[in-house]
C-alpha cells in the first residue's frame, strides 16, 4: 500500500510535502500509528489543567504551537502553515487574514456568549476545518482544539476524538457529512455528532 494514498475527506500531500516525512516509515499504516502516537502527547500537553490555564489558545501562536507539538516528530513543516493548494480550504495566501477574524469572533462569542459553550467550540472546529491552515492533520488539530475550549469552558471534551476518524468507515462519512452540512450553515448536524 502506498504511504501518501487519500481517500474522501483527505488531504493530499505535494511531493515537497510528502519529502518532509521524518521517520523512515513503508506503510500508510505505520504513518497513522506514528502520527497517532505524536498526537496522543500533544493531547496531554493541551489537556492538562496547568496548560489549559497558562495558555491562551485564541492566538495565532497558540494554533501553530498545537499543530506542532502535534506533529513535530512526524513532519518537518509541522506548525507552519500551508504554501500550497489543496482540495479543500481557503487559497494559502489568505490563511493569516482569515484565521485572525476567526480568533476574534471566538473570543466575542466567549465574552458575549452569543452562542452556548458547545457551540463555541464546534463553530470554531468548523471554520478552522474550512481555512485549512496546514499542509495536513488540519481536522485532527481542529478537534483538538475544539476540546481545548470545551475544557476551559469547563464542559467535557467531544466524542469526535473518541473514535479514529482517520479511518474509513461509518464513522468518517459521518462526520464528513456533518461537516458538509455545516458549510452549507447548518451547524446542527456537527452539534449533534461531536456528543453522539
Amino acid at each position: 500500500m502506498n504511504l501518501f494514498t487519500t481517500g474522501d475527506g483527505n488531504t493530499p500531500l505535494s511531493p515537497e510535502e510528502q519529502a518532509d516525512l521524518m521517520p523512515n516509515l513503508a506503510t500508510k499504516e505505520e504513518l497513522n500509528e506514528w502520527e497517532r502516537q505524536n498526537i496522543l502527547e500533544a493531547y496531554t500537553w493541551a489537556l492538562e489543567p496547568k496548560s489549559l490555564r497558562r495558555h491562551d489558545p485564541l492566538t495565532e501562536s497558540y494554533v501553530r504551537e498545537l499543530h506542532l507539538r502535534m506533529f513535530d516528530q512526524t513532519w518537518k513543516w509541522a506548525g507552519m502553515y500551508r504554501t500550497t493548494e489543496k482540495n479543500i480550504g481557503i487559497p494559502h495566501y489568505q490563511i493569516r487574514d482569515s484565521l485572525a477574524p476567526l480568533l476574534g469572533d471566538v473570543r466575542y462569542w466567549l465574552k458575549h456568549g452569543t452562542f452556548v459553550p458547545d457551540e463555541i467550540a464546534i463553530r470554531f472546529h468548523h471554520r478552522l476545518v474550512f481555512i485549512h491552515p496546514f499542509a495536513n492533520g488540519n481536522g485532527r488539530h481542529a478537534r483538538l482544539m475544539a476540546d481545548v475550549l470545551a475544557q476551559r469552558q469547563n464542559r467535557p471534551i467531544f466524542t469526535l476524538g473518541s473514535a479514529d476518524i482517520a479511518q474509513a468507515g461509518d464513522f468518517r462519512r459521518n462526520y464528513l457529512e456533518a461537516l458538509r452540512t455545516a458549510d452549507k450553515n447548518d451547524i446542527r448536524a456537527l452539534m449533534a455528532f461531536a456528543r453522539a
